[in-house]
């Protein structure tokens, strides 16, 4: 079975972080939701309180086959700001592990030098982030095991790309279909 972390930091935008978490579930992709701030409930960017599966502290990173980034304000200055975070993702970038962000967090990935040569999106006015990447307005970009996306309404597209990614195209298919998205 395929194994998913989202990092969700306070300030994160809801509808990304869990939009990624619920269509990959509904996929059979194991997911956990692993909280940046060292407890496990976290208030979204829109004031939305939840509970999150695990302190990132305590994850198992080996188990994973690939780590999501969520955006929103403040939320994408807190994973960037965050020593798991960029350990994680660059292990994930240089073990060839999935590693995908939406939004403003494609940022956190060209600031830690994963964009390099890489095409990539993210949210308007938040370019300048992308350092070393050719970029794209595209509402979802694939480069390699780099999944890129705009924003919150790209979110079902970036989580059925994930999907794609980690189980292939027909099962993302079968999700898309089954949640009646054209």
């Amino acid at each position: 079975m395929k194994k998913l972390g989202v990092f969700i930091a306070d300030g994160c935008e809801e509808i990304e972080a869990l939009t990624v978490v619920d269509i990959a579930r509904r996929a059979g992709i194991e997911t956990a939701m692993i909280s940046v701030s060292g407890k496990k409930e976290v208030t979204g960017s829109h004031k939305v309180t939840f509970q999150t599966d695990i302190p990132a502290e305590f994850m198992d990173y080996d188990m994973l086959d690939g780590i999501v980034l969520p955006g929103g304000m403040p939320g994408t200055i807190n994973l960037g700001a965050n020593d798991y975070v960029q350990k994680v993702i660059a292990d994930f970038s240089a073990q060839g592990k999935l590693v995908a962000a939406i939004c403003a967090a494609p940022g956190v990935l060209g600031e830690a030098g994963l964009l390099e040569g890489k095409t990539a999106t993210c949210y308007p006015g938040f370019e300048d982030k992308l350092l070393g990447a050719v970029k794209s307005v595209e509402p979802v970009v694939r480069d390699g095991n780099i999944i890129t996306s705009r924003g919150m309404g790209t979110a079902i597209l970036f989580a059925l790309e994930i999907v794609a990614y980690l189980l292939g195209e027909e099962k993302a298919k079968e999700i898309k279909e089954a949640i009646i998205y054209s």
